[in-house]
């Protein structure tokens, strides 16, 4: 374990783990000075038994909460479920509560895409198969680098003037994304801090409003009983893609309460987290990743003829 120091603000934290043989490297990056704001890297180490670990697709988790805090069962345990299917991951703990004012947690969004690009080769990424994963206020902030990655302003702010915070899809559960009259108020408010009477900046908020054919491909599920984030917030940034001929997978679950993170006992805390149908969300979205990124082994496996078997010394 040791700390390295990077352009001042930056420090990272190492620490390795081997298992069977196989370095699994778990990296912290502190965004800030204060080191609120994290970028926690979960990296499976190259091997020559396996095709794909020198060059994996990536996802990246921005956890809910409101933007009030980033909540802890939708962070670790959906990097390490994506990481278990054979991608690198990633989870963000943005700025929250009083810091939250936008554009801060999408600037360091932004931030976060190009750290993970400007490392692809130390981390064995594809800097061209990225997908950012977002859950309830976590989703707006995903929906929102989709709609805005190229907002020059943002840009600017994170240094990311040749697209490097570009995300190549999305994946958002239960998201908040207007700021119109389906709108998740608490969350919307906390970006808004004392502008609230700001109508430009409350539009500009709203997701629907800025989706183009710039937004990625996007996974998106929710449920029909969602008791704080209204399933209108999924069906309004959907048919804003079909608009804009964004492609786009969608699934509405019709039982499940907001929060459900995992869906199982891995994300367990209260009843209302449980739900098995909706659990089906995590293999679907990893369904759809591999179909949009591709695998790039072949399609089907050699089929070995009874000649072929081993019969010992027969």
């Amino acid at each position: 374990m040791f700390v390295i120091n990077l352009s001042g603000i930056i420090e990272v934290l190492t620490v390795y783990y081997v298992l069977g043989g196989i370095t699994m490297t778990l990296e912290k990056i502190y965004l800030t000075e204060d080191k609120r704001v994290t970028l926690t890297a979960y990296i499976q180490e190259c091997s020559k038994e396996i095709a794909i670990s020198g060059f994996r697709p990536s996802v990246l988790v921005c956890p809910g909460g409101g933007y009030c805090f980033t909540s802890d069962r939708e962070a670790e345990p959906i990097a390490l479920a994506y990481l278990a299917k054979g991608f690198n991951a990633f989870v963000l703990r943005y700025s929250v509560g009083e810091y939250a004012s936008y554009p801060t947690p999408l600037v360091e969004l932004s931030k976060a895409m190009k750290i993970i690009r400007n490392n692809a080769e130390k981390w064995y990424c594809d800097p061209d198969r990225i997908a950012v994963c977002g859950f309830s206020a976590g989703g707006h902030l995903v929906a929102t680098l989709g709609t805005l990655w190229n907002d020059e302003y943002i840009q600017k702010e994170s240094g990311c003037t040749n697209g490097e915070n570009k995300p190549n899809a999305l994946i958002l559960g239960y998201p908040v994304i207007t700021s119109g009259i389906y709108s998740h108020a608490g969350s919307i408010n906390m970006l808004l801090q004392k502008d609230l009477n700001n109508e430009e900046l409350k539009n500009k908020l709203s997701c629907e409003k800025n989706v183009g054919i710039h937004t990625p491909p996007t996974f998106i599920f929710h449920t029909f009983t969602d008791n704080a984030v209204p399933v209108e917030n999924a069906l309004l940034f959907s048919s804003a893609l079909a608009k804009a001929n964004v492609p786009f997978e969608l699934h509405i679950f019709q039982d499940g309460a907001h929060g459900l993170a995992l869906s199982n006992h891995c994300t367990y805390v209260v009843p209302d987290n449980l739900n098995e149908d909706a659990e089906k969300w995590m293999e679907l979205s990893i369904s759809w990743l591999w179909n949009l990124f591709g695998k790039r082994v072949p399609e089907k496996g050699l089929k070995l003829t009874a000649e072929q078997r081993c019969r010992g010394s027969i």
